[in-house]
């Protein structure tokens, strides 16, 4: 009787949407050595990996099914990370088209030894959800709660459209 339930309020919620609070992923990881180079702050390809793996697991909690990344942009590394420091990667979806995905990751850093925390990079992932054919497949549209989730969910539209427009300008270009 208890799985009827929530798989009634599962089928419901994915016909109107899915809160975004339900993709949140957050991973924290200590930066050591072999993790920074020669100015003792940390590889920003490794970073990029970590974002990319947090985008993936939040992409693939939303639409429940395998996804790929499709682009970044808006990739901003606004303060260093150093070593010894501790890092917060923090991603959700914050818009949905048919089927692909916006995933907003945000990276703050903390010096354990001051407890102050910053935001270090932030960036937009792109997905697209893959059905067992290996096709794009639909996805759910997100329900923004936080100021911070309806701030970008209100202007992920104007993003989308700009994504479109590199995408056709380097087509026309190759």
């Amino acid at each position: 009787m208890m799985n009827e339930k929530r798989e009634g309020r599962t089928a419901m919620s994915d016909r109107q949407g899915r809160l975004i609070r339900e993709s949140r992923t957050v991973m924290t990881q200590l930066i050591f050595p072999s993790d920074t180079n020669h100015h003792g702050t940390m590889f920003g390809g490794k970073l990029m990996e970590l974002m990319d793996k947090a985008a993936a697991i939040a992409s693939m909690r939303h639409a429940r099914m395998a996804t790929v990344t499709v682009s970044t942009d808006s990739l901003e590394f606004v303060a260093p990370i150093r070593l010894g420091e501790v890092i917060e990667v923090e991603a959700f979806i914050s818009w949905t088209h048919r089927s692909s995905m916006e995933v907003y990751v945000k990276v703050q850093s903390e010096n354990v030894e001051s407890g102050e925390r910053k935001t270090a990079v932030t960036a937009f992932f792109t997905f697209v959800a893959l059905g067992k054919d290996g096709k794009p497949t639909p996805v759910p549209p997100v329900i923004p709660e936080s100021e911070e989730e309806i701030r970008l969910h209100q202007t992920a539209p104007e993003r989308y459209e700009m994504r479109l427009q590199r995408r056709q300008n380097k087509r026309s270009h190759t």
